[in-house]
């Protein structure tokens, strides 16, 4: 058997243990999709503000539009969810041209982040996740926006310096995990397609973009503002999980001054 097919075989088994493991967990996987498309939208559109929702822009439209919803969990976590249906990272619709600016609105949504917690946070202290199609409790599209973890601040701002355009495996792990990383030339995503790097730019990624999880690191590089990316894939071991970059409970915001 090649190493191709046993690696698409372990993919496919522990993609089955997750599912059975977590179906409990996962009674409505549609729950974000209902409360954008039911609530969030129908409001904005009736001009009755983006409740449930923080945000809602339909600027380019419900095909492009993007909702910005506040996570159950944590103190300040923020959804960014787009208002079309797309079920995930391993949707074609993300790498197409008309894909909604999810990742920029999520950066445009720290906003939100710092006023639950009542502060600024430097640029590095903020972080955008989405998880792998393996590694989620919900079949809508979404990235995480919340506070990055002390132990991951730490880290790259040693290992910045040695970044580029190009992704490489980083030679230290973070949160136990070595993902692979590039810097992007950006001050608030809303001009680079993160998902559209990861496919271009890691070998086999286009493939099988739902094994992969994805996250920018706000950075500042060479005295401006840019962006550390960081990809990892699900594997029998784990992985393909983003969202343990951050930290829900926002300790960095007690801690910086």
């Amino acid at each position: 058997m090649g190493r191709a097919i046993r690696n698409q075989a372990a993919l496919a088994l522990a993609a089955l243990a997750l599912a059975l493991s977590s179906a409990s967990a996962r009674a409505d996987p549609n729950a974000l999709w209902r409360i954008v498309h039911d609530e969030c939208v129908p409001h904005v559109e009736a001009g009755l503000g983006p409740k449930p929702c923080e945000r809602v822009d339909l600027t380019g439209g419900v095909a492009e539009g993007v909702a910005i919803l506040k996570d159950l969990v944590g103190l300040s976590q923020m959804l960014a969810i787009p208002t079309r249906r797309i079920t995930g990272i391993e949707d074609p619709q993300m790498l197409e041209p008309d894909a909604p600016p999810v990742f920029g609105d999520a950066w445009g949504a720290r906003d939100l982040v710092e006023a639950r917690l009542g502060r600024a946070l430097p640029r590095e202290a903020i972080g955008l996740a989405i998880n792998s199609q393996w590694a989620r409790s919900q079949d809508q599209f979404h990235v995480h926006v919340d506070c990055v973890a002390i132990p991951v601040i730490k880290v790259l701002a040693e290992y910045a310096s040695t970044l580029d355009g190009q992704w490489r495996a980083m030679t230290v792990p973070l949160q136990g995990r070595v993902y692979f990383a590039r810097r992007v030339d950006s001050a608030d995503l809303s001009d680079v397609a993160p998902l559209k790097l990861l496919a271009d730019g890691v070998e086999g990624a286009r493939a099988h973009m739902g094994a992969y999880s994805l996250a920018a690191i706000g950075a500042t590089l060479d005295g401006k503002p840019d962006f550390i990316l960081l990809a990892d894939q699900f594997s029998l071991e784990g992985g393909g999980h983003a969202e343990d970059l951050q930290d829900h409970d926002c300790a960095i915001a007690h801690s910086a001054p």
